[in-house]
């Protein structure tokens, strides 16, 4: 029999749903004093500072040591080696993230013959959604509204749509897709990063042009809005450089769902007090939690997210499906049909 260890929070409704799919062939192991209490459903991490007794971290280290099956890595601080050492028997591991780049290279996965599987397309609705409040909280000038309301000023004014608008959605993955579909539902006009889709490929996909990574600080001189939705790689790493963000202009309305490190912070901070980009509306940050003293937080032009667009009300159920498939292809003997595979050579 399999041992499977639920190694980060986890409701106990979805608990019993993976245990009463493992039909006996899976030992689910659920200890909830060995995970940090949450502070919001779907909390993976659970309260800075927290620490387990003792007794407790001998535990968690034996049910790791012992697992074949894990959910989620937990945090890098809270195991007991950098490497895969801490679960010799691991043969699996399904994450509760999709951008587990920088966690998989830090342990050193590759090579070590334990299967990863993401949450890649369970949070692609809610980036989605975050997107669209976005766009339509620069273009529809919800600070303007703000600002007089406060006031107490009736006073008429233009506002501006979607409609006709280029968006360029950098990274053509399961987010990018799906905020293309919203996008393009009200009437935007899409450019999609990609560097693989052919120009044919694209059009069945509904998107209006393809551009390149070299092709960045072209487009961002003619987009209306870029939404970031790549991974964190080495390849994109400070892709949107100061030269991309000085070509923006002062329309132009800038969301970044992927990863701080994507953006050269620093000269994003400098542009946005200058006016362009005019807007911004960001969900993470290059060192999280957004330090205190960053220039960012002070900016009327910005919506700072604390590294939570995704997490909704659904997040878990939705993983927990994913877990269940993969753990009965494991089972089964069917690994060619598991879901969100993690490419060890393009660390996504």
């Amino acid at each position: 029999m399999f041992k499977a260890f639920i190694s980060t929070p986890l409701e106990d409704a979805q608990v019993a749903r993976i245990r009463a799919a493992a039909a006996g062939d899976v030992e689910v192991i659920f200890e909830p004093d060995l995970l940090p209490p949450t502070r919001y459903v779907a909390d993976h991490k659970g309260p800075d500072g927290w620490e387990r007794t003792a007794e407790q971290e001998h535990r968690f280290h034996a049910r790791l040591a012992e697992a074949d099956f894990l959910w989620d890595l937990p945090p890098l601080h809270m195991l007991p080696a950098q490497d895969m050492s801490f679960a010799p028997n691991l043969k699996w591991v399904q994450t509760t993230s999709s951008g587990v780049g920088p966690m998989v290279e830090a342990l050193n996965m590759k090579g070590s013959g334990v299967t990863v599987t993401t949450a890649r397309g369970v949070h692609a609705v809610p980036l989605a959604e975050f997107t669209l409040m976005a766009l339509l909280m620069h273009f529809k000038d919800v600070r303007h509204l703000r600002r007089q309301q406060a006031a107490h000023r009736w006073e008429r004014y233009c506002g501006d749509g979607l409609e006709g608008k280029l968006v360029a959605i950098v990274g053509a993955g399961e987010v990018g897709r799906r905020v293309a579909e919203i996008c393009k539902f009200h009437g935007m006009r899409i450019a999609a990063m990609s560097r693989s889709l052919t120009a044919a490929a694209a059009a069945k996909l509904g998107y209006d042009e393809i551009f390149r990574t070299s092709d960045l600080t072209e487009i961002a001189g003619r987009a209306d809005a870029m939404v970031l939705c790549v991974p964190h790689t080495r390849e994109t790493e400070g892709m949107i450089s100061r030269e991309v963000i000085a070509a923006m202009r002062p329309e132009t309305a800038l969301v970044n769902i992927a990863r701080g490190q994507v953006v050269d912070e620093a000269a994003l901070a400098e542009a946005l007090a200058q006016g362009r980009p005019g807007f911004a509306a960001l969900d993470v940050a290059a060192v999280e939690p957004l330090p205190a003293t960053s220039p960012l937080w002070d900016l009327d032009n910005v919506l700072i997210s604390p590294h939570s667009a995704s997490t909704v009300q659904r997040e878990n159920a939705l993983i927990a499906d994913l877990f269940i498939h993969n753990m009965r292809c494991l089972v089964e003997g069917r690994t060619g049909e598991l879901r969100n595979a993690f490419d060890m050579d393009g660390m996504y």
